[in-house]
């Protein structure tokens, strides 16, 4: 082969690796001949995809803007049940004394401070009460409706502090007339020292 042709061949290559830096080139020799074949397929970037990450939605916990609502059934219209419905339902709640004594204790303040919290409420205001004073059987008769009138009127004052209207409220006592507990024992006698209270009516 010349030095021509050899010249001509070996800048052919030159030329083709300066113009043609992104293909891919490989040579190879024939018959001791230097032969530039020329990958002309054009590079493609590789594209690696951006994970994405799914939030799952919490079901445990559900976010309202509004304040929650209590469903509260509707009271019934007859006064025998609505004062045993609001007895079950904590609306109303009686004052225990303890023996031979009219003074609040902090328990009967408890008491009396969840029935003016209904009392005073959107649904109890409506209702009036009657606030029963009783008593244990020991004592004479007198001393017993004295003191079950005392117990009814401390229980009254004590709801007025707490905001029930008191022409809402009337007192009675029957001493130890009418027991909630017919018993004769320590038992008996503490459920019947009360300031016991009963819606009457609106």
């Amino acid at each position: 082969m010349s030095k021509t042709w050899k010249a001509f061949l070996t800048g052919l290559a030159v030329i083709g690796i300066v113009l043609v830096p992104a293909c891919k080139h490989k040579v190879t020799k024939t018959d001791d001949h230097p032969v530039v074949q020329v990958d002309t397929t054009p590079t493609v970037p590789m594209v690696v995809p951006t994970p994405t990450t799914t939030v799952a939605t919490n079901t445990d916990f559900v976010h309202t803007d509004t304040e929650p609502t209590v469903n509260e059934s509707a009271l019934p219209s007859n006064l025998e049940d609505l004062n045993r419905v609001a007895q079950e339902r904590g609306f109303i709640q009686d004052a225990f004394f303890g023996y031979d004594e009219s003074q609040l204790t902090a328990d009967g303040q408890a008491a009396l401070t969840n029935s003016a919290r209904w009392l005073t409420g959107t649904e109890g205001r409506a209702y009036n009460i009657l606030i029963e004073g009783h008593c244990d059987e020991r004592g004479t008769e007198q001393y017993n409706l004295a003191l079950g009138d005392k117990r009814a009127n401390i229980a009254k004052e004590f709801l007025q502090t707490l905001g029930v209207d008191g022409s809402r409220i009337r007192t009675v006592s029957y001493g130890e007339e009418r027991p909630f507990d017919p018993g004769h024992d320590d038992a008996a006698f503490a459920k019947n020292r009360r300031a016991h209270l009963v819606i009457v009516g609106k």
